[in-house]
């Protein structure tokens, strides 16, 4: 990018606000994704919607690609700028804007830390469910373009659950404003969910409006331990099958299981196959039963031990052992690759068994852990990007791991997005209609292509396979 170039940015932000220097750039060459990294050519931190239209603007009169940037957290190169041109950053894009607790909404600035809007309305008897693993350092902004889910989706859903309003910088520049505080709105097409997971291909977040509910009065925890996938699988769709929707059923297998033991020291048994995680909240009569219940359940499906935390700190200590899930495998080799395949959870159980079968086929190393609730699953291979060849055998496990899952009825992610990375594959879910029809959708918003380019749609697609999951 030219010097001249660079002063336009500069005159619309500030020079304290652009970034351009070798270091500067390569900071954000890259997200939490594997294999991917590659240089954008200015990096730019404006502080308001007025200011991003001028960005878009220009960058449209120019043809410069535009990345959108919350945190770096994801997982499938959605924020990489493997076509260069310019990152957005929303740090300085990260107020609480308005607490309406008459129609129980909070408009945010998308740079808000989800953690911290989540502490913000609990602080006000409100209650944000959303709760991605990331939360921590993960921004709304983010949340919302790739419609992150999280351990509370089995009974809350998932971030386009809560979006009511947004305010959006399209292509050319012009400001759209979407939803509203309302409960009901039929007017037209859902533009709101149309660009709730769209992964900054449509246009640029620049405000938005959630819906909060009341903040539960009370909730327990409980964790099962099994010998068997089978029995872990079974318990999980007995429980749904007693109409109990817990607000939390996690899942983790044998080697995830050491890894959080190894990080935590917490007592984890090492030899058990399989754990369940739950819990429940609400009213505190309904939740003692329902987590009673839910024991008995595990009990009755061949749980090897069960227990029920005995206090809060207990209980964040068992659900921190779940979230570090990824923190604790990543320590086990120099590279981590976190998948998202999701199923039907009736086939958790045929899903787990076939990633293991396929981690023995390739000679890969691969740890499973999810959302048993909701049949997301994340498969983890722990790799070394070094090794060419063993990189080989990850992608062909990689992609089997897919295709079974879409033999099971489910899908190639379920809330890390498509990417880049996944690209590739999308076509296998959606076939060649779909992906054409998502095309013209983005050709009509984006003619020039200079919103995220790259992601979500692949130059080309890959062969399907042809497997036969017994």
């Amino acid at each position: 990018m030219n010097e001249q170039m660079i002063q336009s940015f500069i005159r619309i932000v500030g020079k304290e606000n652009v970034k351009y220097s070798k270091a500067q750039l390569l900071a954000y060459s890259y997200d939490a994704t594997a294999n991917f990294q590659s240089k954008p050519d200015l990096v730019i931190s404006p502080k308001n919607t007025e200011e991003i239209v001028e960005i878009v603007k220009l960058c449209s009169k120019e043809h410069i690609p535009i990345i959108s940037r919350g945190s770096g957290t994801n997982l499938a190169a959605g924020t990489v700028p493997t076509q260069g041109g310019v990152v957005l950053l929303f740090n300085r894009m990260n107020e609480m804007i308005e607490l309406d607790e008459e129609n129980l909404t909070i408009t945010v600035q998308p740079g808000m830390i989800t953690l911290d809007l989540s502490t913000y309305v609990e602080a006000h008897g409100l209650f944000y469910p959303p709760d991605p693993s990331s939360m921590k350092i993960s921004t709304i902004g983010g949340n919302v373009s790739e419609n992150s889910g999280g351990l509370r989706g089995l009974k809350y859903g998932v971030t386009k659950d809560y979006v009511r309003a947004l305010t959006v910088v399209l292509p050319n520049g012009a400001v759209l404003k979407t939803g509203g505080k309302l409960a009901k709105d039929v007017a037209g097409y859902d533009l709101t969910s149309l660009l709730v997971g769209s992964e900054g291909t449509l246009g640029i977040i620049t405000e938005i409006t959630l819906k909060l509910i009341p903040l539960p009065i009370y909730k327990k925890t409980g964790i099962a331990y099994y010998n068997s996938l089978e029995d872990a699988a079974r318990t999980v769709s007995s429980i749904i099958a007693n109409k109990i929707i817990p607000v939390t059923l996690e899942f983790m297998d044998r080697g995830t299981i050491g890894a959080v033991e190894d990080f935590m020291n917490i007592g984890l048994p090492r030899d058990a196959e399989a754990m369940l995680l739950m819990e429940q909240d609400g009213d505190a009569e309904l939740v003692e039963r329902d987590i009673q219940k839910m024991i008995e359940i595990a009990v009755a499906e061949g749980a090897t031990s069960t227990s029920i935390a005995a206090s809060p700190e207990e209980a964040d200590v068992l659900k921190t052992g779940r979230r570090v899930a990824l923190s604790a495998l990543a320590r086990k080799r120099p590279t981590t690759i976190l998948e998202d395949a999701t199923v039907p959870r009736s086939e958790i159980a045929k899903m787990v068994r076939a990633i293991q079968q396929i981690a023995i086929k390739y000679d890969v190393q691969i740890s499973t852990f999810g959302h048993a609730g909701d049949g997301n699953l994340h498969p983890t291979c722990l790799t070394d990007v070094r090794n060419k060849e063993e990189m080989i055998r990850v992608e062909l496990a990689l992609a089997e791991i897919f295709e079974i899952a879409i033999q099971l009825g489910g899908t190639i992610t379920g809330e890390h997005g498509v990417g880049e990375m996944k690209a590739p594959y999308l076509e296998w879910k959606l076939g060649e209609s779909g992906i054409n029809l998502m095309k013209n959708i983005k050709q009509s918003i984006d003619p020039l292509n200079i919103m995220n380019p790259g992601k979500i749609f692949a130059k080309e697609s890959k062969t399907r396979l042809v497997i036969h999951n017994g």
